[in-house]
C-alpha cells in the first residue's frame, strides 16, 4: 500500500536562504512555461505547446542562465513542468464537461510552496537509518538538511517534495510497499451518518460530537484580516515588518483550524477501525452539497430577484466546510486499508427519510433530528435512523434492524 511522510526540516539560515531561492526559481521556470503557452495560443494560429517540447528546453534554459535555473535538479524542474501540464489538463476536462473552467494563473513567490522530485536518488536523497536518531536530506543546491523524524518511514521512498508553510520547511516522502497492520477482528459492524449537529453517528446511536474548529477559531481570524487589510497592497519586497507579520497572522490561525480538524479526523478514524471489522458510510459528493442555490428571476418585476434561501445556505454550507466529511472519510479508507478493514460505500439518498422497519419513505418521516414513521409510527433520532439506512444498503447484519 502506499503511504506519505511529512517531516519538519530544521534548515540552518544559510539552508534557508537556498531553499526560498529554490523555490523562487522553479516559480519563474512555471510562470515562463505558462506564459509560452499563451503566447504561443493566442499569437501564433492556436498552437498548443506540450509538455514534451517545453522539457525539451530545460537543458538550453539551464546553460543559458546557470546561475539560477542550472544549479537546481533537472528531475525537479521537470515536476515543474508536469505540474503545469496537469494544470492544463484538468482545464480542457472541465471545459469538456461545461463546468467552470478555471485557466491556469500565474503564481507569485508567496504562493508557490513546493518542489517535486520524481526519483529518490535523483535531486534529492532520504538519509535515514532504523538505529540513527538523526535523520537528514539532502536537497541538490542545499545541501544536507536536518530532519525531525519523529515515526519510521516504512517502505519504499519513491518521491520527495519539500513544502514551505508560513514560516517552516517540511519534507512529504510518498512511500510504495509500505507493509498493512492489521488489527485484531473484532466481529462488529456498523453504519455512519455524518452530520452538522454531531459529527458523524453509529447504527448503534453513538454520537461523536462535531468539534467547529472554523467556527470557534472564526472570532480571532476575522480580526487578523482586518488588521491585514488596513495595510495598502504592496509588492513582497516592499512590505513593511508590521505588513509581514499581519499576513503571517492570518496564515498561523489558517494552519491551527487545519491542524485541529485533521487531529479530530486522524482519532475518530482510529477509534472506528479500531472498534469495527466492517464499515459503511454514505458516498457524499460535498462539492454538489455545498454548491450555492440559483437565483430566481421575478417575472413581475424585470432585474428583481425573489428570496433563495442563499443566506441560510451559506451559513449550512460553512458547517459543512467546517466539519471536514472529505478528508475524514479519506482518512477512514486509508486506515481501514492498513488495519484490514472493510469501508462500504453506499447511496446516500433518503437515508434519513426512510423507515428502517417498514421501509416507507416520505420527507414528512424527519422533523429536525426526530424521526417518526408517518405509516408505522416508528421513533428514533434521525441521525440514527439514518446510520441504520446506511448499515442496511451496505449489506450489514445489525442487532435490532428489522
Amino acid at each position: 500500500m502506499h503511504r506519505a511522510y511529512k517531516f519538519l526540516l530544521r534548515p540552518t539560515v544559510r539552508q534557508r536562504h537556498a531553499l526560498e531561492e529554490m523555490l523562487r526559481d522553479h516559480c519563474s521556470l512555471y510562470n515562463g512555461a505558462l506564459q509560452e503557452r499563451r503566447d504561443a495560443y493566442g499569437h501564433t494560429s492556436k498552437t498548443s505547446v506540450k509538455y514534451g517540447q517545453q522539457s525539451a528546453q530545460l537543458k538550453e534554459i539551464r546553460s543559458f542562465d546557470p546561475e539560477r535555473q542550472g544549479r537546481w535538479s533537472f528531475s525537479s524542474q521537470q515536476a515543474t513542468l508536469r505540474r503545469l501540464d496537469r494544470a492544463f489538463q484538468a482545464f480542457f476536462r472541465r471545459v469538456k464537461a461545461k463546468e467552470k473552467p478555471g485557466y491556469p494563473r500565474f503564481r507569485g513567490v508567496s504562493w508557490f510552496d513546493t518542489v517535486d522530485f520524481a526519483k529518490d536518488g535523483d535531486g534529492c536523497r532520504w538519509d535515514s537509518t532504523p538505529h540513527d536518531p538523526v535523520a537528514r536530506v539532502r536537497f541538490q543546491g542545499v545541501g544536507h538538511v536536518r530532519v525531525h523524524q519523529h515515526r519510521p518511514v516504512k517502505g519504499r521512498v519513491k518521491t520527495v517534495s519539500v513544502k514551505r508553510e508560513g514560516g517552516r520547511w517540511y519534507v512529504v516522502l510518498a512511500c510504495d510497499d509500505v507493509p498493512a497492520e492489521p488489527l485484531t477482528a473484532t466481529g462488529a459492524a456498523t453504519g455512519i451518518d455524518m452530520g452538522v449537529n454531531h459529527f458523524l453517528t453509529t447504527s448503534e446511536g453513538a454520537h461523536v460530537a462535531n468539534p467547529r474548529h472554523g467556527k470557534h477559531n472564526a472570532e480571532a481570524l476575522a480580526e487578523a484580516q482586518r488588521a491585514l487589510k488596513a495595510f495598502p497592497r504592496r509588492k513582497r519586497e516592499n512590505r513593511s515588518a508590521k505588513h509581514r507579520r499581519a499576513m503571517e497572522k492570518v496564515a498561523k490561525l489558517h494552519r491551527k483550524v487545519r491542524r485541529q480538524r485533521m487531529d479530530h479526523a486522524h482519532k475518530t478514524a482510529l477509534a472506528m477501525v479500531r472498534d469495527y471489522d466492517r464499515i459503511g458510510h454514505e458516498r457524499l459528493s460535498i462539492a454538489n452539497m455545498v454548491r450555492a442555490p440559483k437565483p430566481r428571476p421575478d417575472p413581475e418585476q424585470p432585474g428583481a430577484f425573489l428570496p433563495n434561501g442563499a443566506a441560510s445556505k451559506a451559513g449550512l454550507n460553512r458547517s459543512i466546510l467546517d466539519a471536514g466529511w472529505g478528508v475524514f472519510l479519506g482518512i477512514l479508507a486509508h486506515k481501514a486499508e492498513s488495519a484490514g478493514r472493510v469501508l462500504i460505500p453506499v447511496d446516500p439518498r433518503n437515508t434519513s427519510r426512510t423507515c428502517p422497519k417498514c421501509g416507507h419513505v416520505d420527507g414528512g418521516n424527519r422533523d429536525g433530528e426526530e424521526f417518526q414513521c408517518t405509516a408505522c409510527g416508528h421513533i428514533d433520532h434521525a441521525d440514527r435512523v439514518g446510520a441504520w439506512n446506511v448499515a442496511l444498503r451496505a449489506g450489514l447484519v445489525l442487532p435490532g434492524v428489522a
